[in-house]
């Protein structure tokens, strides 16, 4: 079983083992849309570019407040060719990476709304957190015309001129607004959208100024040549050493959208309203 899978079965089963908590615990399901805000898509923030899923459990100590553990799991890329900016269209860069996210979030609803009890049948509600998120960009360079695209962990080509790999886990900051219907018994149905504050610019891999080479990496013609495509696709080379590579920016943001589906179970003696 995956390390995060772990982490996720771990807090849940404080969730589900505590007896207090026990008596009103909801199971989520989510699917929906992912996408990306950085230095590759820096002017539209409802931008889909790939799918995403997840699933929660939450602890409702009222029909206004919940506390969730959540996992969601979204892919996101972009590719300057395809953009309307001309000046990307030059650079040339493109990533692509799956986000897989561990959370705890706070929900607040609007209205006294609770799936197995409330005065209201619906609720407007916000919610915010902190987590982790583990991302790995990846980047597409055919290195002859007669070959086929490869596919190349940026990371650790050093597209910047590190002297070491950036970490590919970091914390984030989820918040959103979001919806909820009571549909029958103790089954709701939920829409939201979410954005995320990563503390990291390196999901697309692009943050800082174009450098030299890292030759203590890149140490082969091969993976000289390789990684001198990937950091400048353009092929200025030189001439654009100590310019700037990415917006100046210096955190990601990310974004889930999706629906989804909760089941609440509640005890006799849990909210007599």
């Amino acid at each position: 079983m995956p390390y995060r899978t772990q982490i996720f079965c771990f807090f849940a089963l404080i969730f589900i083992g505590s007896p207090a908590f026990a008596q009103n615990l909801e199971f989520g399901l989510i699917a929906g849309g992912a996408g990306y805000m950085g230095d590759l898509n820096q002017s539209k923030p409802l931008k889909i570019s790939g799918l995403s899923a997840g699933a929660n459990v939450k602890v409702n100590f009222d029909p206004y407040w919940t506390l969730g553990l959540h996992y969601s799991y979204g892919k996101i890329k972009e590719n300057d060719l395809h953009s309307d900016n001309e000046q990307f269209q030059k650079r040339g860069l493109n990533f692509k990476t799956a986000l897989n996210e561990i959370s705890l979030q706070v929900d607040f609803n609007f209205f006294e709304y609770f799936a197995g009890g409330g005065t209201k049948n619906f609720t407007p509600y916000i919610f915010a957190g902190i987590g982790g998120v583990w991302f790995n960009p990846i980047g597409k360079y055919q290195v002859a015309p007669d070959t086929e695209v490869s596919e190349y962990q940026l990371r650790f080509y050093r597209t910047e001129g590190q002297k070491e790999a950036y970490k590919n886990v970091a914390l984030t900051v989820p918040y959103g607004v979001g919806f909820k219907v009571r549909l029958k018994d103790n089954w709701g149905l939920f829409s939201q959208i979410g954005y995320r504050t990563a503390y990291t610019d390196y999901l697309d891999d692009v943050s800082g100024r174009y450098a030299a080479p890292n030759l203590e990496v890149l140490n082969t013609p091969e993976l000289l040549r390789i990684g001198q495509h990937l950091a400048d696709p353009s092929g200025s080379g030189a001439n654009l050493y100590g310019t700037q590579r990415g917006d100046l920016r210096k955190r990601d943001t990310y974004m889930f959208v999706g629906i989804g589906i909760s089941y609440t179970f509640v005890s006799q003696k849990c909210y007599t309203f």
